[in-house]
């Protein structure tokens, strides 16, 4: 038995479930490109560099503070988090060309598995390849570079509204 009081939604391409959201409101051509403009993507390659910058100085002040089989355990810490970051940025490079959503999803979701195995298996490798391993140190160098997409994010940012800085 079917109900012939109910309320009929339109249906329609741009809203397939018929359901009305009065709140959204879709940006106009120029507003969008403001909302660019105020928020600049942040370059992949800009957040590598900052990491190597990172683990560079994390290397250098374990193998200072602790000894050279510490600083070499740091370096291959951050070169863990590195090494997977540029693969990661490497595959994804091609991704704005596709015009397919779902592929383009999909090619993220790909890249990222393997810039997880590639860092598993870097740190799988570590006793073999990092002579005298100081783990505690590894993880060190790990951890702080991997933080850096956080602070590298809050300096592109810096670096691009400097008048809001005041």
């Amino acid at each position: 038995m079917t109900n012939t009081h109910a309320d009929h939604k339109s249906v329609d391409a741009d809203n397939p479930g018929g359901v009305a959201d009065d709140e959204f409101k879709p940006l106009t051509a120029e507003e969008a490109n403001q909302w660019r403009r105020r928020n600049p993507s942040v370059s992949p390659w800009w957040v590598i560099g900052m990491q190597v910058v990172a683990a560079f100085v994390v290397a250098v002040v374990v193998g200072w503070g602790f000894g050279r089989a510490a600083g070499f355990s740091a370096a291959y810490g951050a070169l863990a988090v590195i090494v997977p970051a540029m693969v990661l940025a490497r595959g994804l490079r091609r991704q704005s060309l596709l015009k397919d959503s779902g592929a383009a999803f999909l090619s993220f979701v790909v890249w990222e598995v393997v810039k997880v195995v590639l860092t598993v298996a870097l740190l799988l490798a570590a006793p073999k390849l990092v002579p005298s391993l100081n783990w505690l140190a590894l993880v060190a160098g790990f951890v702080v570079t991997m933080k850096v997409y956080w602070v590298a994010a809050w300096l592109q940012s810096k670096r691009q509204h400097p008048a809001e800085n005041l």
